[in-house]
Parts: C-alpha cells; sequence; structure tokens
C-alpha cells in the first residue's frame, strides 16, 4: 500500500468506529463513567480524523513538479582559427 491508501483506510477506520461510538453513547445502560470515558475517546478520534483529512488535503493541495528532462547533449560548435 502507498501513503494515500493508508490514509484512505484510516480514515474509514476512524469514521466507522466514531459512528460505532455515538450509537453506543445512545445506550441507557452505560453509566456516568463510561459516558465520559466513550466521549473522551470520541474527541482524541476526531482529533485524529482532522488531522488525517488535513494531511489528505495538503498532499491534494500540492502542485504536481514537471519531471525533470532527460539529459539532452549540447551543441558542440568546433572553432577554427
Amino acid at each position: 500500500m502507498n501513503q494515500p491508501e493508508i490514509l484512505d483506510s484510516d480514515i474509514r477506520a476512524l469514521q466507522q468506529w466514531l459512528r460505532a461510538a455515538w450509537l453506543q453513547l445512545g445506550d441507557p445502560s452505560l453509566t456516568t463513567f463510561s459516558r465520559r470515558e466513550l466521549r473522551n475517546q470520541m474527541k482524541q478520534c476526531s482529533a485524529d480524523l482532522r488531522a488525517r483529512l488535513q494531511m489528505v488535503a495538503e498532499q491534494q493541495s500540492e502542485p504536481v513538479q514537471q519531471p525533470i528532462p532527460a539529459y539532452s547533449r549540447p551543441e558542440l560548435r568546433i572553432l577554427s582559427w
């Protein structure tokens, strides 16, 4: 896998985790402590997701560099006296 594919899979995994966490947060059987811990984990996951999305945005905004032209032979001139 290359870097964009890894970032894409990380973003999808974080989004999926956040969706599941929101569903779990609605569970009435969670204790106050568990709910607080889940919200703290969700904040950390959101920060990680924002960082990954920022990386992707920076990669897309970088201008594509033109390939370096192959070495070409200089024109030679023979000078005589």
